[in-house]
């Protein structure tokens, strides 16, 4: 399949080495040139043990990829995967502008179907309000449904958790997303259960 996942921080970037490994074609972008840059030329930002050999034996496979041209990403992939940043704002509280701005540029982009999973750590409602948000864009409903599949990754161990999971929660309400997209979407985020 082909995916696009957007951000490449701890989570964003162990998800797409692991699903690039399991052999989906895998687009990581995000906005940090600086980052993307340093991906590009072999190095890797954040640490996690094994994360440079994922990400260097599939960049040299052809299935994963990085760049910063978000839009092209959200138009060429059949799959939109949400894994930017959501840190506590001062009252605790999740800061959902990063969710926001992504939300905004694939409304802006939808041209055929899409699935979006959010894999990002938010609050109740969030995908509700991602729903809404692109009806109110104009965004044809029938262009897309979108997914929870909330990580439950630890740092030093994120490979492990990723390829071994003990638990996956996978949550829509859309009835379109049943059938062969469903199905494209579970495959995805099921597949490397033993």
């Amino acid at each position: 399949m082909k995916i696009c996942v957007i951000g490449s921080g701890y989570v964003g970037l162990t998800t797409s080495a692991i699903l690039a490994d399991l052999g989906h074609e895998v687009n990581c972008v995000d906005i940090n040139k600086n980052k993307i840059d340093m991906l590009n030329n072999g190095a890797v930002p954040i640490y996690e043990p094994e994360l440079d050999k994922y990400i260097a034996s599939n960049v040299k496979a052809g299935r994963l990829s990085f760049s910063t041209e978000v839009e092209a990403c959200i138009m060429k992939n059949d799959i939109i995967l949400i894994a930017v940043g959501t840190p506590p704002k001062e009252d605790g509280s999740a800061d959902l502008s990063y969710i926001k701005g992504v939300v905004d540029t694939i409304g802006d982009s939808l041209i055929s179907y899409k699935i979006i999973v959010t894999k990002s750590t938010v609050p109740p409602g969030t995908n509700e309000w991602i729903n809404d948000t692109l009806l109110k864009k104009g965004v044809n409903p029938h262009l897309f449904d979108v997914v929870s599949n909330p990580e439950f990754l630890k740092e030093g161990t994120a490979i492990q958790d990723l390829l071994y999971p003990d638990k996956i929660v996978i949550g829509s309400h859309s009835k379109n997303s049943s059938g062969s997209n469903k199905k494209k979407c579970i495959k995805v985020c099921l597949e490397n259960i033993s």
